[in-house]
Formats: structure tokens, sequence, C-alpha cells
């Protein structure tokens, strides 16, 4: 059952931190990829997998053996559990993988890809946080803040992708 809180929203059902934090991770790893120089665009998308996928175990096992296991016994299920709650970290990495990969097709270069990478994870980050403040019921002034502030982390990793290549 949904609750109210202070801020006019409800709690929702489900919990999208972790694909606003894969997002957010998956941004990160496009921004600052090209730091050593130029690579292969397969690179980029093992880089983008694996790190969501490192993330994602590392989370399952935070709180599996953080506070999970404290208050529960250590079973299968509860691993299982974790892992599907804590899945979106790792998942949100696929789609802007995709974009690597389908943006040779679309005639881009590396420079290209890179920035169209960066906009599918940024849009993700910015989309996930707005929909769950929606599905949560929460004021529109309060969606708008959210949005605001998501955009401001967008452009810091955006600016950080600019001063790296320079």
């Amino acid at each position: 059952m949904d609750q109210s809180s202070s801020e006019g929203a409800r709690t929702p059902t489900r919990d999208y931190t972790g694909a606003v934090y894969g997002s957010l991770l998956a941004a990160s790893v496009i921004a600052t990829a090209g730091t050593l120089g130029p690579f292969p665009r397969l690179q980029l998308v093992v880089m983008l997998l694996t790190t969501g996928l490192v993330f994602w175990i590392t989370h399952v096992y935070a709180n599996v053996v953080g506070d999970r296991l404290a208050h529960q016994g250590l079973s299968w299920e509860l691993v299982r559990r974790e892992a599907h709650k804590e899945w979106p970290i790792a998942g949100v990495a696929i789609p802007p993988a995709i974009a690597v990969l389908v943006c040779p097709s679309l005639g881009l270069g590396p420079e290209g890809t890179g920035w169209v990478a960066l906009c599918v994870a940024l849009a993700q980050q910015i989309g996930w946080a707005t929909a769950v403040l929606v599905r949560a019921g929460a004021t529109r002034r309060l969606i708008a803040v959210t949005a605001v502030v998501n955009l401001l982390m967008g452009l810091a990793l955006v600016s950080a992708k600019v001063l790296v290549k320079h």
C-alpha cells in the first residue's frame, strides 16, 4: 500500500533506485572512456556491460551480507530476490551499449558514437528519476525540481566528457 509523505508523494511500489544509479554509472563510463586515447567500439560495449554487471553483483552482495543477513538467514531465495531487485543497475547499461553497436550503421564515427551513447544513458537517468516520482504521485513541483537536478548531474558528465578529451 502506498504511504503519503510530507513531500506530497506516496512511496512507490517498485524501487527505481538501481535504474537511476545504473544510468549515471553508464554515463560516467561513457564520459571518461576516451581518457587513454582511441579505442574500439567493442571495448566500450564491454566496459559498459562489465561495469554494470560488477556493480550489480556488488550491490547484491552488499545487501545480502550487509543488512539482510543480519536480520534473516542466508538462502538462495534471498540472493535471488536481491539479484532481481538490483538488476536495473546492470540492465540500464544495455541501451547505451546497443547505441554504440548501432551507430556505425548510421555512419557515425567514434566521437559521434560516444555522444549518442551518452545521450541515451542520460535520457534513461532523467526518465527513470521522473518515472519514479510520477508513479509515487509526487507534486509537479517536486518532479520538475528532480528533473532539473538530474539534468544538472547529466551536464556535469557532459562537462567531464568534454574536459577529458581536451
